[in-house]
């Protein structure tokens, strides 16, 4: 299958680790223009030397918890350089607790780095898609959109809005051959699930290694999966080969989530 990416350029958020990572790579690897997003200047500058050096590839320093700040600096990078085709939005999660001890300002921190973020960059990015009549906007959200995880209050209220605000994008963009996506990863072998696994296994008395094949057995493939398998679903959301697909969810959860 050809995706048609070669010299698109496309934005990822959260590209120094994990599944942010992996889609960096594998898009340039497909011959895309990446635009690294983090804010770790060093990490970024790590990142950018692993991506093949023979595109046109580059970073923004950019901190989630400044929307405006954010829109601002993405928005020089266009007009100094060029637009993107592809925004591939991918924010950290908030802490895990349950939904009744959680405080107002982690509710207010979560919409701003997932909800207001998505929303500046989308206002930032889909002029130029429009005039290109192509873009794809992909956002690593959560299985919890379709099934809440207990445990994660904050998170399973944030990413549920996250996918109706999705939604509602999509049909607003479709016309201008732009399409809105999410991925929903299940457990994945990043930093995050290893926080996860430890609060986990010091909450019920057993060690990280017994927790991660608990963890494992709740998903039928019996295992986890790698960043790459991830990257893998949202590279092809961001490609020509996907262009009749819109406003869906989809897991990558190794058949874990029990709804439709």
């Amino acid at each position: 299958m050809n995706l048609n990416l070669n010299n698109k350029n496309a934005l990822v958020c959260g590209s120094t680790q994990g599944i942010g990572k992996a889609t960096a790579m594998l898009l340039a690897a497909e011959g895309v223009n990446v635009t690294l997003v983090a804010r770790n200047r060093e990490k970024l500058k790590a990142v950018l030397a692993e991506l093949p050096q023979h595109r046109n590839h580059s970073y923004i320093v950019a901190d989630f918890s400044n929307p405006r700040e954010l829109q601002e600096q993405v928005i020089k990078f266009i007009d100094d350089n060029h637009g993107f085709h592809i925004v591939v939005n991918n924010t950290g999660g908030p802490r895990s607790g349950d939904i009744l001890t959680a405080s107002l300002d982690e509710f207010e921190n979560a919409f701003t780095m997932h909800i207001k973020c998505n929303h500046v960059l989308a206002q930032a990015t889909i002029p130029f898609m429009k005039e290109e009549g192509f873009g794809r906007i992909v956002n690593i959200i959560s299985t919890s959109v379709k099934e809440p995880i207990p445990g994660l209050g904050v998170s399973n209220t944030t990413r549920g809005a996250v996918g109706n605000w999705s939604k509602t994008l999509s049909t607003e963009v479709a016309p201008f051959g732009i399409t809105v996506n999410n991925v929903l990863p299940g457990f994945t072998e990043t930093e995050r699930l290893n926080e996860i696994i430890n609060i986990k296994a010091n909450i019920e008395g057993r060690t990280p290694e017994d927790m991660a094949e608990i963890m494992k057995n709740y998903a039928p493939a019996k295992r986890f999966a790698s960043a790459e398998e991830v990257a893998n679903a949202i590279v092809f959301l961001a490609s020509e080969a996907a262009s009749y697909i819109t406003g869906i969810n989809v897991p990558v959860d190794g058949g874990r989530t029990k709804s439709l």
